[in-house]
């Protein structure tokens, strides 16, 4: 799956891309690093949770004034450097996981794209909270954080529009935008549309 998402990402974006070593064998290591498609490996202190709660410990450690986390879930579509326009200071730039906000009825926002400028003071925190307190996944922990109070989600979270983290609920809703430019493919159901992707590419 990564190499089909990397494939995809450099059909359309310029924007210099990271590998965020999680653990993966030497052999995959190996090929990150052979293959080309990466200006370089970045390696997060090593956790006991499980890979999900890396996500914010490895935008902590970026050496970049600017930096976008995404899953390779996504299926890159277009040139995402445009998100970069709706980062704040001091905030997470992420788009409203519309069909999640839908289901439960609470504002939340999903975490497969993160962009941030420098380093927001609650990316810290989110680091902090997912090793002390791993629940389900890191957007699960993030949730927890703002939601105690509606202030709290405006004061850290800059809304994006969703053409870039489209969410395959959003399609199981019957909605779809033509100019989305990362379609994400959550869950099990997720992957098993990216099989198919890969196997009719």
């Amino acid at each position: 799956m990564l190499e089909w998402f990397v494939k995809n990402y450099h059909k359309h974006n310029k924007t210099p891309l990271v590998f965020a070593d999680f653990g993966v064998t030497q052999e995959m290591r190996t090929w990150v690093y052979q293959s080309g498609y990466f200006a370089e490996i970045i390696d997060p202190p090593k956790q006991t949770t499980g890979g999900w709660f890396y996500k914010p410990a490895t935008l902590h450690i970026s050496p970049y004034k600017e930096t976008c986390w995404i899953d390779t879930d996504i299926h890159v579509l277009g040139d995402i450097s445009g998100i970069f326009k709706y980062v704040e200071d001091g905030k997470l730039a992420m788009v409203e996981d519309k069909p999640w906000t839908k289901r439960r009825g609470e504002t939340w926002h999903n975490s497969g794209v993160v962009a941030i400028r420098g380093k927001p003071p609650i990316l810290r925190n989110w680091m902090l909270e997912c090793t002390r307190n791993p629940k389900i996944g890191d957007q699960e922990v993030l949730h927890e954080m703002v939601r105690i109070n509606p202030m709290m989600r405006m004061m850290h979270i800059s809304t994006v529009p969703d053409i870039y983290n489209y969410l395959r609920l959003n399609l199981v809703d019957g909605l779809d935008n033509p100019n989305k430019l990362c379609m994400h493919w959550t869950g099990p159901k997720g992957k098993d549309q990216i099989r198919k992707l890969m196997y009719n590419e």
